[in-house]
């Protein structure tokens, strides 16, 4: 008694397409995700290519390879990393506050702009600011004469 193969034949046929369009989507879902992560991980556009050739060459492995060289932190981490180090450098920095209201103020400030409390005072020979402690002009060498009261405009 033969066999008919012919049945058979059809749907191993018909089994190797389905497998052959299940490969290629992966493929291309692969292809696809590498290029989205590598887009967001760097901007040289050269990396990029060569990341997606590789995964696109190499399916699978390609991937493995990739993983292996991609940056390690997504573009957007990297800028929440270096604000993030900002801040703290921002706050490690020495805070110039006036010593009466405790407002901050700026280090050229003669006058605090809260309470008016002298912050500094200006050399009369050079016109430069000078603290209120100092009784010698670090930038002219100018003696400084006794800083007048705490709260009197000069």
């Amino acid at each position: 008694m033969p066999i008919d193969l012919g049945g058979l034949t059809t749907v191993l046929q018909l089994f190797g397409f389905f497998f052959a369009v299940y490969f290629l989507a992966v493929w291309a879902g692969l292809v696809v995700w590498t290029w989205r992560d590598v887009r967001s991980r760097t901007r040289e556009i050269l990396t990029q290519i060569l990341s997606v050739i590789l995964v696109g060459l190499f399916s699978v492995p390609g991937l493995l390879l990739y993983f292996l060289l991609r940056p390690r932190e997504t573009l957007e981490e990297q800028y929440e990393r270096e604000l993030a180090e900002e801040s703290l450098l921002q706050d490690i920095e020495e805070k110039q506050v006036c010593p009466s209201c405790q407002q901050r103020v700026q280090a050229d400030f003669l006058f605090c702009p809260n309470c008016h409390t002298r912050l500094k005072r200006r050399c009369d020979n050079c016109h430069r600011i000078a603290n209120l402690r100092w009784t010698l002009c670090a930038f002219c060498g100018t003696p400084l004469a006794a800083p007048p009261p705490a709260n009197s405009p000069q």
